[in-house]
């Protein structure tokens, strides 16, 4: 039977909370454009396309800078690695502050919000690192629960922007980011799960193994589906029935606060379960839920339970991925989470730019939702055909 003492007595409880911290932060800051995208598209008059190029930046940006983050992590340290990522993302949000005053500035604003985007597999691996493998599916899953910094952003940037105007959110962004950094540096310690003699060529293996392509592009679906709809939600419940950007930003953290939740539950049910059964059903829930969202666009009441139920799948689905990456890599866990990540991420950056053509060319979102279902469906297909050889090879280890 679980005991939630024993799990703390097994690692370093605050590394693992000041890891949760730092996630949250960083998420909440890389999605604040997708927060406040109905004031930046009041301001500039942008178009579907438009809106859809603005909040698949970060997205993109943050996804190539996961990896090299990540490698970053191994020579410096994990913890080292943080702190300088948290005082990158303190000079973007300066940038955005005081410089961003046209839609290309607001572009390249965006690239820096990626520095936000790479917290992840650093996360994960500095949070989860001090605990044994019968605890690694629920630390990193913890961890990994930071994704609800998206829906504080979702929440509290709206009704900040509607006050003080959306700039200043960026300033705000800018002070809060000190928190998780002075926690970082007082409660956090470098955890002893590092292979400190092991080769750049043997920390990045995973990039030429069939297994690492096979886990970045269910990642791409399960967080890049949770991140690229947390960006748009906003601006889909805005432009489709007519709610106000509050209530657009409050309608958005309610399935963003479900999905980082129920990431925790899939590293549990993955610990005693089994990680390939439990994103089995998550894809297949995905998949499903997807179709019934762009054809449920007539009615908020019936698109919202759906979303509920889709972002409750998706976060499960990167809670139990992430339980698997420490059994398959169990020496560079942070490298291979990051570049898991990297691409992961890279799948949520095409679902606002697929929405935004499919309302901009058809005059309704439905398609870009059935893509999105499509993807999820062949993800499930290569789950099923890689399950027999992990389960012969290191799964059951």
């Amino acid at each position: 039977m679980f005991n939630l003492r024993d799990f703390h007595h097994a690692g370093h409880a605050p590394t693992l909370w000041a890891s949760f911290l730092y996630f949250a932060f960083s998420c909440g800051i890389w999605v604040i454009n997708g927060a406040m995208a109905p004031f930046i598209s009041e301001t500039y008059q942008l178009s579907p396309a438009q809106k859809g190029l603005m909040l698949s930046i970060p997205i993109f940006a943050g996804a190539l800078m996961r990896f090299p983050l990540g490698v970053l992590a191994q020579y410096i340290g994990r913890k080292n690695a943080t702190l300088v990522e948290m005082s990158g993302i303190a000079l973007a949000m300066g940038f955005g502050y005081f410089f961003v005053t046209s839609y290309h500035d607001l572009l390249a604003m965006g690239v820096l919000l990626g520095i936000a985007g790479a917290s992840f597999g650093v996360a994960l691996s500095l949070g989860s690192g001090s605990f044994p493998p019968r605890y690694k599916g629920l630390a990193m899953g913890l961890v990994g629960a930071g994704n609800v910094g998206t829906a504080v952003c979702a929440l509290l940037a709206p009704p900040l922007a509607q006050q003080f105007g959306w700039q200043t959110v960026y300033g705000f962004a800018a002070i809060g980011i000190a928190l998780p950094m002075l926690v970082m540096v007082f409660c956090a310690q470098e955890p002893p799960d590092n292979n400190h003699r092991a080769s750049l060529r043997e920390h990045v293996a995973c990039l030429f193994e069939k297994d690492g392509w096979a886990f970045s592009l269910i990642y791409a679906v399960t967080f890049g589906g949770f991140i690229g709809l947390t960006s748009f939600l906003p601006s889909y419940f805005h432009d489709q029935f007519g709610v106000s950007k509050v209530q657009a930003g409050q309608l958005t953290m309610l399935a963003a606060f479900l999905g980082a939740a129920l990431r925790i539950v899939g590293g549990w049910l993955s610990d005693h379960w089994g990680g390939i059964n439990t994103l089995t059903g998550v894809l297949a829930i995905t998949a499903i839920s997807l179709v019934l969202c762009g054809l449920a666009e007539g009615s908020l009441l019936a698109t919202m339970l759906l979303f509920l139920l889709c972002f409750a799948a998706l976060g499960a689905g990167n809670g139990a991925l992430f339980q698997l990456v420490p059994l398959r890599w169990p020496l560079a866990t942070a490298v291979a989470g990051s570049m898991i990540g990297e691409i992961g991420a890279l799948g949520g950056g095409l679902i606002p730019n697929a929405m935004g053509l499919s309302r901009q060319y058809t005059g309704t979102y439905l398609w870009g939702f059935v893509v999105f279902a499509a993807c999820a469906a062949a993800m499930l297909t290569l789950l099923r055909t890689m399950q027999p050889r992990w389960t012969r090879t290191w799964v059951d280890r």
